[in-house]
């Protein structure tokens, strides 16, 4: 992920310190992905959904508590999995970073695709992503919680979401 993440910024031609931020939310996203279900609730006790998506809020909450201060960097981390409305740039690269990661195993071809296609039209890839997510929620059974609602209506509102 990290070197997806670093070369869209080199293809974009994001300056240094915003390639920077992008690169430590991609580091920190999945600090605790595999940690066992009482350290996640330990680090995100008020966290609705499945545990299967504590992992976000606990790795911000834990990286917070380690001295990470980038309010964009931590909601990036927070919410990787679910979206969120108000994210910058450093949310919406992790969140299609974490979509498009070569070594997720289902539908390469088309995840090389957008993340070859994502530098020259980064809305259009995040409104796939967010897409394939949220059907991805659907079908898994997942609730559909608050700020992944108003992160799809804010890319449709942004015109991101037209078909």
């Amino acid at each position: 992920m990290a070197q997806l993440a670093s070369g869209w910024a080199e293809q974009m031609g994001v300056p240094h310190s915003e390639r920077n931020r992008w690169l430590r939310a991609v580091w920190l996203h999945d600090a605790l992905r595999d940690a066992p279900p009482e350290e996640l609730a330990r680090w995100a006790s008020s966290t609705p959904g499945p545990p299967e998506l504590w992992h976000g809020p606990a790795s911000a909450a834990h990286a917070k508590a380690q001295g990470e201060i980038d309010r964009g960097v931590l909601d990036a981390v927070r919410y990787h999995s679910v979206g969120l409305a108000e994210w910058d740039m450093a949310g919406r690269i992790l969140y299609c970073a974490d979509f498009l990661d070569p070594a997720r195993q289902f539908d390469r071809e088309a995840r090389a695709a957008l993340a070859e296609r994502l530098p020259r039209d980064p809305g259009g890839v995040l409104r796939e992503v967010a897409r394939a997510r949220l059907l991805h929620h659907i079908r898994t059974g997942w609730p559909i919680l608050d700020p992944t609602v108003r992160f799809w209506n804010s890319l449709v509102a942004a015109g991101s979401g037209s078909r």
